[in-house]
């Protein structure tokens, strides 16, 4: 699998402090330290309890975007995951000071043995330095170490315990708000303390990322395989998978790793799993995921939760901790109370303040209210599609080649796919393939179902082009649609009895003019209208010369300049240089020569 290796970026070292002052420029109420790269408020509130949050970049919005007065009022950023040096966390320190005391939260500090270790020694030696300057505040300070991955078991990690991972922004968030309705140091060291006790996350990668400035690195994962439980600095995970399961496979494993207590090495969580539980769900994009997977990941997660009689209280969900450009994600599991704990700690409490609202750049939106069951509203019945009639239809003169000829061109359209897909990827957006083998396999499932028929020519073409309308969608879609639906009609005229060639000429030259009228392309355009057009035109003088035609034609788009179509933002010297003709003509090229066999 190819990783993205190209960045924008002035220069690799440049880019930490080029992004933390972009940060400022974006939220006037941040101010930036850029000898020590710590962002923190402009104006804080000195009456109250500072949060320090930190650690490596490459986690965006993680921590400096999550600097707010109801967050954490100062984040202290080392290099692309590199730990802040203890002088940069005791500037952070220094800049938040107050009478209240602080709680430095340094995100990544479980693993000693790898890239976290340098966050607990730096943030702990400032927080040991802080008391030896101030020995009068030295219990003002207080240090949380937040570790919730569940990957490594306990025997692997009884030294190192457990790496912290998107869960800590979940203690960001809790502890941050108490802070900043006036908590006291204690209860809100007691918070954080308490909620990272009762999480568990785990990670799922299709690749680990590119880190600027370094080689770019030979392929890690095969192209259908994932690695489940990796970290957020590249580390390896707790296992490979492959074949890619689907997510309704995935997801539930991924939940049963945080939830079960059946394997004592590897439950950190006190789950019940009796149907009393309560829990806040985090889906974190690992920063290449796009908008669109992470949404069925959602859908697929709360399912999970469900059918384990898990119930969500709350869903948040895009990116908190990235791993830079990691095609994958994490799930987080916050269990909640169910009743009071011991320091007053409640259900009702943590979600309120998870509520709070807050200006912090980088907190997602959320709902704040318990997900309901999905409502899915009824669709409108579509135009029906009636199996044929015996009477006034329009047959073809041989039923059979007729419909076996519909069948080869649907099957030479799904074995052209990938062909058509890599013209796509050069000229256009790259779906065309998918799109056009999406309505061929549309048009072999009606046609199996016998609404398509030699029997009836006009409700077939009807079919079709309902079928280029729900399977399809998009340019090609609509085209094909009325292209169709326009066929149908003009057949529908005809006084004959049988679709013969005349039929077809007259009817087939009624639908062009009728696509004409939604469609500026004209030939030559390096559009589909190219192809087709030459068909309809060259059809009377013989089927032959129409499919010679329709290859010419489609061949011809490999030197032209497009006009219309997908092609048309497309460098069009590029293109010639190419040499790779339209997707969408080369697409009709294939229908016909597949008719003409």
């Amino acid at each position: 699998m190819v990783v993205q290796s190209k960045h924008f970026l002035n220069s690799p070292p440049s880019l930490v402090l080029d992004a933390l002052r972009g940060l400022c420029v974006l939220n006037p109420h941040l101010a930036i330290d850029p000898a020590n790269k710590v962002i923190h408020l402009a104006n804080p509130d000195r009456s109250k309890v500072a949060l320090v949050c930190g650690g490596g970049s490459g986690h965006e919005p993680s921590h400096s975007a999550f600097v707010a007065s109801s967050l954490a009022p100062a984040a202290v950023c080392g290099n692309v995951f590199a730990s802040p040096s203890a002088g940069q966390v005791r500037r952070a320190i220094d800049l938040v000071t107050n009478d209240a005391g602080m709680c430095p939260l340094p995100p990544l500090t479980v693993d000693y043995t790898r890239n976290y270790t340098g966050d607990v020694l730096n943030f702990g030696l400032a927080k040991e330095q802080y008391a030896a300057f101030h020995p009068d505040k030295s219990d003002r300070v207080k240090f949380v170490i937040v570790g919730d991955d569940v990957a490594v078991g306990r025997k692997q990690g009884k030294i190192v315990g457990r790496r912290g991972l998107a869960g800590v922004c979940l203690v960001y968030k809790i502890a941050g708000a108490l802070a900043a309705r006036g908590g006291s140091l204690e209860k809100v060291y007691a918070i954080a303390e308490y909620v990272s006790s009762r999480l568990g996350t785990i990670g799922v990668g299709l690749e680990h990322c590119h880190v600027p400035g370094t080689a770019e690195p030979d392929t890690h994962l095969g192209a259908n395989e994932l690695e489940i439980g990796l970290g957020i600095h590249n580390e390896s995970g707790h296992r490979r998978v492959s074949p890619v399961p689907p997510l309704n496979e995935l997801i539930p494993d991924l939940v049963q790793m945080i939830t079960s207590t059946a394997d004592p090495d590897r439950s950190f969580v006190p789950f019940k799993n009796d149907g009393t539980d309560d829990v806040v769900l985090l889906v974190n994009n690992l920063g290449g995921l796009s908008e669109l997977e992470l949404g069925a990941i959602i859908g697929e997660a709360k399912s999970a939760l469900d059918k384990q009689g898990i119930k969500t209280m709350r869903v948040l969900a895009g990116p908190f901790m990235t791993s830079l450009n990691m095609p994958g994600f994490s799930l987080t599991l916050l269990l909640l109370p169910g009743t009071e704990s011991d320091d007053g700690i409640s259900t009702d409490l943590i979600l309120s303040l998870l509520d709070d609202p807050t200006n912090a750049p980088g907190w997602r939106w959320s709902s704040k209210t318990e997900p309901k069951t999905v409502v899915e509203t009824a669709s409108l019945a579509s135009v029906n599609i009636v199996p044929p009639s015996s009477q006034s239809a329009l047959r073809a003169p041989d039923a059979r080649s007729f419909e076996s000829a519909v069948e080869r061109a649907c099957k030479a359209l799904l074995a052209a796919e990938g062909e058509i897909t890599d013209m796509d990827k050069i000229a256009g957006d790259g779906d065309c393939g998918l799109t056009l083998s999406a309505g061929a396999s549309g048009v072999l499932d009606v046609l199996k179902q016998g609404v398509i028929t030699g029997g009836d020519v006009i409700n077939g073409m009807i079919a079709i082009s309902k079928v280029a309308e729900e399977k399809m969608g998009g340019t090609s879609g609509a085209l094909y649609s009325i292209f169709f639906s326009s066929l149908a009609q003009a057949l529908t005229r005809s006084s004959a009895a049988v679709a013969t060639t005349e039929v077809w000429c007259s009817a087939l030259k009624t639908a062009l003019a009728r696509l004409y009228t939604y469609t500026r392309a004209r030939p030559p355009s390096r559009t589909l209208i190219d192809p087709l057009s030459a068909f309809v035109d060259v059809l009377p003088a013989g089927f032959d010369g129409a499919v010679k035609a329709v290859q010419d034609a489609a061949e011809r788009t490999r030197d032209m300049e497009a006009k219309a179509g997908r092609s048309a933002y497309v460098g069009g010297d590029w293109l010639k240089e190419q040499k790779v003709p339209d997707p969408g003509a080369w697409g009709v090229k294939v229908i016909v020569e597949a008719l003409a066999q």
